[in-house]
């Protein structure tokens, strides 16, 4: 079990340091009901993530992909072409950066945020764990090393859960910067807004790169 979560953990880390799954967070800090939203946030985003990689994880084992099976060569593959995606997405992120000057836009779904109540927070975190296209190649790559371990239903869960667990760090951070802070936290939280909009497109771009070549390396090993 410990050489699958030794697997899946950078694809954890991937999801956990996505500026697009912690600037959520961060926006509803600023909003009428800071903390109850960001905290229903927080939960629907480790639902979403959850379930996504429990799906792909029971598809995996559907198929068949395990060792000893005719398809036991489709997790390096699919790993493989995940990794080639991944430098692809690095190449294009790079390119679409903002420029010095330029201030990082948001996601347009991101702009009526200040409005939110918790129940329509509670639905966006799981809509962004479940759906957020790098969060679901995160968890094909996961769920493919999930089903291929060779893991009992409660090793799988365990693993699962470190992955889960990871995943949603990110999105947590900010929930504890303002609850350790107090006062200051508003400072710290418009900084890290600022930051993560412009260099969204870089931070991807180097995870993109460094994760790529981890799943490359993962996938040549598992033919």
């Amino acid at each position: 079990m410990l050489q699958v979560i030794g697997a899946i953990l950078p694809l954890a880390v991937v999801v956990a340091l996505s500026p697009l799954n912690v600037l959520p967070a961060v926006l509803l800090l600023f909003t009428r009901r800071p903390l109850t939203n960001a905290l229903a946030f927080l939960v629907g985003f480790a639902v979403g993530v959850a379930v996504v990689l429990w799906l792909l994880t029971w598809l995996g084992g559907a198929i068949g992909v395990a060792a000893g099976t005719g398809h036991a060569r489709w997790p390096g593959i699919l790993k493989l072409a995940l990794g080639a995606y991944l430098l692809y997405a690095a190449v294009q992120k790079f390119r679409g950066r903002p420029k010095p000057d330029e201030e990082g836009s948001l996601p347009a779904w991101m702009n009526g945020i200040g409005g939110y109540e918790p129940g329509r927070s509670l639905g966006a975190g799981t809509a962004l764990g479940a759906l957020n296209p790098k969060n679901v190649v995160m968890a094909l790559a996961s769920g493919a090393a999930l089903a291929a371990g060779g893991l009992s239903v409660g090793q799988q869960v365990a693993a699962g859960a470190v992955y889960v667990f990871v995943a949603v760090l990110g999105v947590a951070a900010p929930i504890v910067v303002m609850l350790s802070l107090g006062e200051r936290a508003h400072d710290v939280l418009e900084s890290w807004n600022v930051w993560l909009r412009h260099n969204n497109a870089t931070v991807m771009a180097v995870l993109f790169v460094t994760f790529g070549v981890v799943l490359i390396g993962q996938g040549i090993a598992g033919l």
